[in-house]
């Protein structure tokens, strides 16, 4: 009969690097951020480091795991103090000499008074007392029970201090026990010496570790590593003892001498930390801490406070990233994990993953002059996702379902495509219907291609099997787009909604209809034509003027570029036009506007209007006099005025565009 093996499997948590099994991120958030703050007059480097300081709702960013490592050692500082040793070595020599002298008292020879007289002398120095007493012979065997103990805790704390966990390993250690530490110091002196001197320790380090390694549970593989564990620890060593007093350090330095009855355990330890600070001498043994708190703690949890203390340092500094030379991947993900728990480490490797992924897909290039700037890619996705908000916005506006789904219809070219927002072209009734069969099959597979089957269950269309017939465009466009850069845009809070409706317009041409011309014309003091990136990263100038004349110039001039399409002008702008192009190519500005910065102004719009174009001014603000004059030069070029809220300025000018296109098309 053959027996059932079965095989076990054990499971633990995955620590090879990234999950292989999250979803890889997710750069749609994060350039939607970075290019508003682009389009807010921030740099490309400066908009990625912001948002990788700002994290998100789902992920903290480095600022809140900085704030959080700084927290951390603020209450470490304010709630904890390093005279828990000190505290606790004096109660044992308080015990020790209460239980003394009232066995002297019950005791009436002549030897209990001189003893008495030595107790009462003893120095008020827990340190000199203690001192004092290592050559009196108790009469209490609780006293000398309580003093021994001072002597076995000064041993395991001065061992704890550069062991980690020998407090509790020696509690109770017996006379061989401490032997056998003395022979492994003396042991470990003699390999970092040779290390220390260039020699090769390899077969010294194997013959140390198979002599003493269960003294260290964290396994080094060779010499170099056991000093990288010991260094640390003895560096936060000396930095406990820099952090006292001058009182208390010079108690410590009596007290040490009794460390486990003798002097020799000091002399040894002493000899390991200076050859260890030569190995490694990087390592902050200057460094020292202020704690202020009410809790005590051992030498040896004071030297783990100051190693959390050093390595919460170290983070914040990772975090911060000011220092030259810095990048994400400078974050030690195990400490972060170790202060601030795994998620905190998962948040900082999504930020490093987000950093690296930017980098890679090209968002990012430089223009003639060496700026960083976003890529063409980077504007595309940035206009898909802008157009997506405005196109929520445009369906939600009531009586617009036609503009918003305005387009081109032409000649049918017998191909078809998946259907788009913005299509108008007719639907392929049989690719629309086949998509239908055959996703429900595919979604219900039990469902039979019987024609019977089909009619009982019926077939539902949905809106993702829906493909429309391409069609060559009969008419062609040429969209001027003027936008107000003056400061008053950027003071008023319009600086941003006027770079995102460009930056949707601009989208929706290049990608649906390709065949218009689009033209962006910036206009300040003076005007100028920009293309889509430039005028993303474009920062607001402090100066004065709105020189719209300039603007229709340059309008005119795309606009005679391409006399057989329909012309169409959208003009975004705040103020009255207080600025003009002199013949000399000066600008001339004043304020309130001058009489004949009106008149060339209003001249160059006739001139618009007279190649036939559209012409729509969408006006920003309530101001009296701008309202004024843009429905005064509208009634008379028979143009259209159109006046939004911020949010809806997007919607505006494209739901505007469509229009026109529907008014081509008919």
């Amino acid at each position: 009969m053959a027996r059932n093996r079965f095989h076990r499997s054990r499971y633990r948590r995955y620590t090879g690097g990234p999950d292989p099994l999250a979803p890889p991120v997710d750069l749609r958030e994060a350039l939607d951020e970075i290019g508003a703050d682009v389009m807010a007059g921030v740099s490309p480097q400066r908009a990625m480091r912001e948002y990788l300081r700002r994290g998100t709702q789902e992920m903290r960013g480095l600022d809140k795991l900085r704030e959080e490592i700084n927290r951390k050692r603020q209450e470490l500082l304010k709630k904890r103090n390093l005279d828990g040793t000190f505290a606790e070595v004096k109660e044992l020599l308080d015990n020790a000499v209460l239980a003394e002298r009232k066995q002297l008292a019950r005791d009436l020879d002549d030897d209990a008074r001189f003893a008495e007289m030595q107790i009462e002398n003893l120095s008020p120095s827990t340190a000199q007392a203690v001192q004092e007493l290592a050559n009196y012979e108790f009469r209490s065997p609780e006293a000398k029970a309580d003093y021994d103990k001072i002597k076995d805790l000064l041993g395991r704390e001065m061992l704890d201090q550069r062991f980690e966990g020998m407090k509790q390993a020696l509690e109770g250690a017996t006379e061989e026990d401490r032997q056998a530490i003395t022979e492994m110091l003396a042991d470990l002196n003699e390999l970092l010496a040779k290390h220390n001197r260039g020699e090769d320790t390899t077969e010294a380090f194997d013959e140390f570790m198979g002599k003493h390694g269960q003294h260290f549970p964290d396994n080094p593989q060779s010499t170099e590593e056991l000093i990288d564990s010991l260094a640390k620890r003895a560096a936060a060593a000396q930095a406990f003892y820099n952090s006292l007093s001058p009182e208390q350090r010079a108690e410590l330095d009596q007290l040490s001498q009794q460390a486990f009855g003798s002097p020799d355990l000091m002399n040894q330890l002493s000899q390991m930390d200076s050859q260890l600070r030569e190995a490694r001498p990087d390592l902050g043994w200057g460094d020292s801490q202020d704690f202020e708190g009410q809790q005590g703690m051992g030498m040896g949890e004071g030297v783990g406070a100051l190693q959390d203390l050093a390595e919460l340092e170290s983070l914040s500094e990772q975090l911060s990233q000011q220092y030259n030379g810095s990048q994400l991947d400078d974050i030690d993900l195990e400490a972060l994990a170790r202060q601030l728990g795994p998620e905190a480490a998962v948040d900082a490797r999504t930020l490093a993953e987000l950093e690296k992924a930017l980098a890679q897909q090209g968002l990012f290039d430089r223009d003639a002059d060496g700026n960083l700037r976003l890529s063409p890619k980077a504007m595309r996705q940035l206009g898909q996702s802008i157009f997506r908000d405005v196109a929520d916005r445009l369906s939600g506006r009531s009586g617009d379902r036609q503009t918003r789904r305005a387009g081109a219809t032409g000649e049918s070219t017998g191909a078809t495509r998946e259907w788009e927002f913005g299509d108008t072209e007719p639907w392929d009734v049989t690719a629309t219907v086949g998509n239908a069969v055959r996703r429900t099959i595919i979604e219900d597979p039990e469902r039979s291609l019987a024609a019977g089957d089909l009619a009982r269950h019926g077939v539902r269309i949905d809106v993702r099997d829906v493909e429309v017939s391409e069609t060559e465009s009969r008419t062609q466009a040429a969209v001027v787009l003027l936008v107000d850069t003056s400061f008053s845009m950027e003071m008023q809070g319009r600086w941003l909604p006027m770079k995102r409706t460009a930056v949707a317009l601009n989208h929706l041409i290049s990608t649906r209809f390709r065949s218009d011309e689009l033209e962006i014309i910036a206009f300040g003091r003076h005007a100028r034509s920009i293309d889509i990136s430039e005028l993303t990263g474009l920062q607001a100038v402090a100066e004065q003027g709105t020189n719209l004349h300039h603007a229709l110039l340059l309008a005119g001039r795309h606009l005679r570029k391409h006399p057989n399409a329909q012309p169409v002008v959208l003009i975004v702008t705040d103020g009255e036009p207080t600025s003009h192009l002199e013949p000399d190519g000066h600008s001339f500005f004043d304020w309130p506007p001058h009489p004949a910065t009106l008149a060339v102004t209003v001249r160059e719009l006739d001139n618009i209007s007279r190649l036939g174009a559209q012409v729509t001014i969408f006006r920003l603000g309530d101001d009296p006099s701008l309202e004024r004059f843009i429905d005064q030069v509208a009634r008379r070029i028979g143009g259209r005025v159109v006046a939004p809220d911020l949010d809806g300025l997007g919607a505006a000018v494209v739901g505007d565009y469509l229009g026109s296109r529907r008014g081509r098309r008919r």
